[in-house]
């Protein structure tokens, strides 16, 4: 419950206090006083975002401040617990807006954030204000509503989790699935690239080896002849060297034994002629490797010319090709990776589908549900606001999807992140009118009378200790204003009620009233509040209600049978 609510300078506010006690309360004055101002200053302490053009001109700061008594078991108590806030006395709610539009907001004292705020303010207060009966005609609004009353919107999150978890997987699908269909254009050539260079099966310095042969095969002839040559004069030939040196040798043996250096030299002899032994021995094997057929030049040629080619064409040098090839692999590999990344984000995207399909249709099938009982609650509510003829009707439509982008039912029917359903409101005000969305038909008064209905309807199933209302009067009076003064005071027997009201008819329903009023002092405009306790001061009032700035004994024997027709 809101017990306390103060305000500084804030818009033509200079410093205004006011003390709030449970039941129904109303503020009223002239147009311009004030009112409104104070409901966007609650506002402001339930969490909407500030503007530095509410700072009272030639004031730095606007301050406000409010002081709810909270149970100890209630939703806002459990939030500041968690916060590790201590809300046992109660919470007071402190906002400062400077002028260069920074805003800071304390919570029982402690700095904290605007979106904490409205957390813990979340079940504190509703507003009801013109900006509310506006966004009741906007469609997006309706869905959530209706959560409100079926007490759906955790099932409502789940699903949203849900859509957010599956959208980015799907589009993943779909990014993989173009990469993949430009991967496997890519196939066909990764393959036969990877295959030509198999196939060639080119070694390690295979080049370097070619060249060399290719050297041996173009001089082979000449290599031949010379080697031959070379056998020949060392060993065949009569007086070969092996022949002659093999006589010298002899001769040195022969006198060897009569001086040692002659028997060295004629060692030396002999061990030149093992030499020259083995020269021709070598000379002869590698005379029978030397191939003189020129088909062997011509493929030596061929290989490595093809050889040139795939350096060429894959990195200038075999080292680079088979970089390449490696290369080439992985890209290959790759391609069959994401297909793998496909089949698993896929299977998963299905699991996930099952899922939001099962809580969509059972989100949907609680909606329906509760939407009868809202058509038929806000027609009572409707009935007691003297709209007895009137027709209310909560309309669902589904919308048909063959896109596969699309989050689907078995039947094709879109899920987005609400679920499956379009809600809207209907209303035939007249009877013999059709059903028509609230924002092609509701007047000024029947859209107020609409707003109090719901706000009848929502409030016996959320937790509100709150409930405030702003231009609830609008576009009505006579017995209408009657009956939503009647519908305040029932509801103020649940919930604590403010009202800002310009209607005595609904005014005098109220247990409690306040006069705000504007006054103009050295140039500055003052916006004062005064708690009306004495029975003669709302009389006063009243009658200033009824019948404008003249009061009259008229007028204040009307107010006066006004607040006994209240009370009896």
């Amino acid at each position: 419950m809101l017990s306390e609510l103060a305000i500084k300078n804030f818009a033509i506010i200079d410093d205004l206090r006011i003390s709030f006690s449970d039941g129904f309360s109303v503020l009223t004055g002239e147009t311009g006083a004030g009112k409104s101002i104070i409901i966007e200053a609650v506002n402001l302490l339930l969490g909407s975002r500030a503007s530095s053009d509410l700072v009272r001109s030639g004031c730095e700061n606007a301050e406000l401040e409010a002081f709810f008594d909270i149970e100890a078991q209630s939703r806002t108590a459990l939030v500041l617990q968690a916060q590790g806030i201590d809300g046992s006395d109660g919470l007071i709610i402190r906002r400062l807006i400077s002028s260069s539009g920074k805003s800071r907001v304390f919570i029982n004292s402690r700095q904290s954030t605007l979106d904490l705020l409205k957390q813990v303010t979340l079940d504190l207060a509703g507003i009801s204000s013109q900006h509310a009966h506006q966004g009741l005609l906007k469609e997006e609004n309706h869905l959530d509503i209706l959560d409100e009353f079926a007490e759906t919107t955790g099932l409502k999150n789940e699903v949203q989790n849900l859509y957010q978890a599956i959208i980015p997987m799907k589009r993943k699908i779909q990014d993989l699935a173009q990469r993949l269909e430009t991967k496997r254009k890519e196939q066909d050539f990764l393959e036969f690239q990877i295959n030509e260079i198999n196939d060639a099966a080119i070694l390690p310095n295979e080049d370097e080896d070619l060249e060399t042969k290719r050297h041996t095969l173009i001089n082979a002839t000449k290599i031949f002849e010379a080697v031959n040559r070379s056998i020949h004069e060392i060993h065949d030939r009569e007086g070969s060297l092996v022949e002659r040196l093999s006589f010298l040798r002899n001769e040195m043996e022969k006198v060897s034994k009569a001086d040692e250096f002659l028997e060295k030299i004629a060692g030396q002899f002999s061990s030149t002629l093992f030499d020259l032994q083995d020269i021709s021995d070598e000379l002869r094997n590698f005379s029978a490797t030397i191939d003189l057929d020129p088909a062997s030049l011509e493929i030596t040629d061929q290989r490595l010319d093809m050889i040139s080619k795939l350096k060429r064409k894959y990195g200038g040098s075999i080292e680079a090709l088979f970089d390449t090839h490696k290369t080439l692999q992985e890209k290959l590999f790759h391609t069959t990776d994401i297909e793998h990344q496909i089949n698993t984000l896929g299977n998963e995207v299905q699991v996930f589908s099952k899922q939001i399909i099962q809580k969509a249709q059972s989100l949907s099938a609680l909606r329906k549900t509760a939407g009868e009982k809202l058509s038929k609650l806000a027609k009572e509510e409707l009935d007691a606001l003297e709209m007895g003829k009137a027709k209310f009707e909560v309309a669902f439509s589904l919308q048909n999807t063959k896109n596969p982008e699309d989050i689907q039912t078995n039947d094709g029917v879109k899920i987005g992140p609400d679920g499956m359903d379009k809600v809207m409101f209907l209303l035939s005000p007249n009877p013999g009118e059709p059903l028509k969305p609230l924002v092609k038909i509701a007047s000024g008064g029947e859209l107020s009378r609409i707003v109090l209905a719901l706000k009848a309807v929502l409030s016996k199933t959320r937790s509100l200790e709150t409930l405030i209302f702003d231009e609830v009067d609008a576009g009505i009076g006579g017995a209408i204003s009657e009956k939503v003064g009647l519908k305040l005071k029932q509801l103020s027997q649940k919930h604590q009620v403010i009202c800002i009201t310009h209607l005595a008819q609904i005014a005098k329903y109220a247990e409690n009233q306040f006069r705000i009023s504007k006054n103009v002092s050295n140039g500055r405009t003052f916006t004062t509040i005064v708690p009306l306790a004495q029975e003669s001061a709302r009389i006063e009032e009243l009658a200033r209600m009824i019948g404008g700035t003249k009061i009259t004994d008229a007028t204040l024997t009307h107010a006066r049978e006004l607040l006994e027709q209240a009370s009896a």
